[in-house]
């Protein structure tokens, strides 16, 4: 087989090649490796390969049982390359980095003992995992930016970031490597690298994916694990492998499915009622391709029969945007805490990561339950808009793909970054009742490019970003739909529907085909490939 042929394939189409002996395991697997060594140099999409768990792979003896309770059959994903996101999926004797030069100095002396349920299913269902994917340090931002792994180019322009924090299974995916890749969506980190790169992308509704072992929830339940994609069937088949309780898990989808999800998702949608809005819930500015985007799906949508109408939830964005990253600063000292406690030195992590941890410092306990009890506030008036429309259309992202750079302090910011996180001023202004307002300007600055993401994940419910539109420009620039807790299944019916009616899985990257990539500034690429 050749790339271009490969690339013709999603990963249900080669599974099947591979059960019915047309192409083996050993030569996708040639394949991949062979195209993520062409794109590596402009994405840096990868941070570590993974020989051994390939090659084992590759020698398993299949079909394979799948795990109790799957919607999958036996060796659904048998012989397709696959890559994981260097975060939650543990894979046993190596380094979880989570994109920090400190965590993944601690992963190699306390490397992983058992693997992540998630990973286990992939395995499992016959994945060839062979590498870890890039990301910012610890999954903190809408772009992947890691100081100690560099920057992710973006396969339609390398000069522009791949989104975050999901960016290097995107970057891999949008570039040919392989046809879907693993992620984590906690506050859009599935769907904004999706609406970067021209895939699609659906974050479960909450308790739909273990994260079993090494945790019970991630973020008080806001994160959930899941695939990005070319094609529907493949996500809908991932969900399949994915989906189940493990013991112990503190949520456990309250909507199982009646039929497999790969299966559903073939089903014709009813006639929708869906509401539409294109304003930042924060107030913030929004490029004019944003709406643009979102107008097109509409008429789209009415097209395809229906209802539509611009209409938002009655929730107060700007609290949500203070709910998610109360909650975010509080996680990432936790994280801190546990690090340094294991060793971890205070100045191997990034200005950014160590201003969050003191500001999560700053934030009494009292303050941060009265931010988590809050979440009830917004997820009971989306359920109330729910009863009126059955999906809500926003855009993913308030603008096109950024520039590498365009969000980064400059030089005397980050000093002033660095000594405030040093000499203790955030908890100075704590104690003067300043920090609210210092949060207020952090978080609207910050969430400015991505605000339309973090509903989701607060309240539970299952959304998706879906590739229908690109720019004047070429780039890519997708819309996000929000459905009703445990609908999963209706927004990948919706998601099959655009994609007949509007198809994108041949819709290629440059560096998915046969032009030359460019290559990344030499100060982004800070780390190669390692085995």
């Amino acid at each position: 087989m050749r790339h271009d042929e490969y690339l013709k394939h999603d990963a249900t189409a080669l599974a099947a090649l591979v059960r019915d002996g047309e192409v083996s395991a050993a030569e996708l697997l040639a394949l991949a490796r062979a195209q993520l060594a062409r794109v590596q140099p402009a994405t840096n999409a990868v941070l570590r390969e993974l020989p051994a768990l390939a090659e084992a792979q590759l020698a398993r003896t299949w079909p394979s049982p799948p795990h109790e309770g799957a919607g999958a059959p036996a060796a659904a994903l048998q012989g397709v390359p696959f890559l994981v996101k260097d975060s939650v999926l543990d894979v046993p004797g190596v380094p979880t980095s989570y994109g920090s030069r400190a965590l993944a100095r601690l992963s190699e002396r306390f490397p992983p003992a058992e693997p992540a349920a998630a990973l286990r299913r992939l395995l499992d269902a016959g994945a060839v995992v062979f590498g870890k994917t890039n990301m910012p340090e610890l999954g903190l931002k809408g772009v992947s930016d890691s100081r100690v792994f560099g920057r992710v180019g973006n396969p339609w322009d390398p000069a522009r970031t791949a989104g975050g924090s999901s960016g290097g299974s995107a970057a891999a995916v949008a570039a040919g490597v392989v046809p879907m890749a693993g992620g984590n969506d906690g506050g859009g980190s599935l769907r904004i690298p999706a609406a970067c790169c021209g895939l699609f992308a659906l974050k479960p509704s909450r308790g739909r994916i273990s994260n079993a072992p090494g945790f019970g929830d991630v973020w008080f339940g806001a994160c959930s694990e899941g695939v990005l994609s070319r094609s529907v069937r493949d996500s809908a088949l991932a969900l399949d492998i994915l989906a189940g309780p493990e013991p112990g898990d503190p949520f456990v989808a309250a909507a199982p499915p009646e039929a497999a999800f790969a299966q559903l998702a073939t089903r014709a949608p009813a006639r929708l009622r869906v509401a539409f809005s294109a304003a930042s819930p924060i107030g913030t500015e929004v490029h004019a391709e944003a709406p643009a985007a979102v107008l097109a799906a509409a008429a789209l949508l009415r097209r395809l029969g229906h209802e539509v109408e611009e209409a938002a939830p009655a929730i107060d964005g700007r609290a949500l945007a203070r709910s998610f990253t109360h909650i975010y600063y509080g996680q990432v000292l936790a994280t801190l805490r546990q690090a340094m406690a294991l060793g971890a030195r205070r100045e191997e992590f990034e200005p950014l990561t160590l201003l969050a941890a003191e500001l999560g410092r700053a934030i009494d306990a009292g303050t941060l339950t009265a931010e988590l009890l809050a979440w009830n506030g917004y997820a009971r008036p989306l359920a109330v808009f729910q009863q009126r429309y059955d999906v809500l259309l926003t855009p993913t992202l308030a603008a096109p793909p950024l520039l590498h750079g365009a969000g980064d302090p400059t030089p005397l910011a980050e000093a002033v970054l660095g000594l405030a996180s040093r000499s203790g001023v955030v908890r100075a202004l704590g104690r003067l009742g300043l920090i609210d307002g210092l949060i207020e300007r952090i978080t609207r600055e910050n969430m400015a490019p991505v605000p339309f993401t973090q509903l989701a994940n607060l309240t539970g419910v299952p959304a998706m970003s879906v590739p229908l539109h690109w720019t004047a420009d070429g780039l890519p620039l997708g819309v996000q739909f929000v459905g009703r807790m445990g609908e999963d299944a209706l927004l990948l019916q919706l998601a099959t529907q655009l994609e007949q009616a509007q198809p994108w899985f041949m819709r290629l990257s440059p560096l998915a085909g046969a032009i030359a990539p460019a290559v990344l500034p030499a100060r982004a690429m800070t780390q190669d490939v390692s085995s």
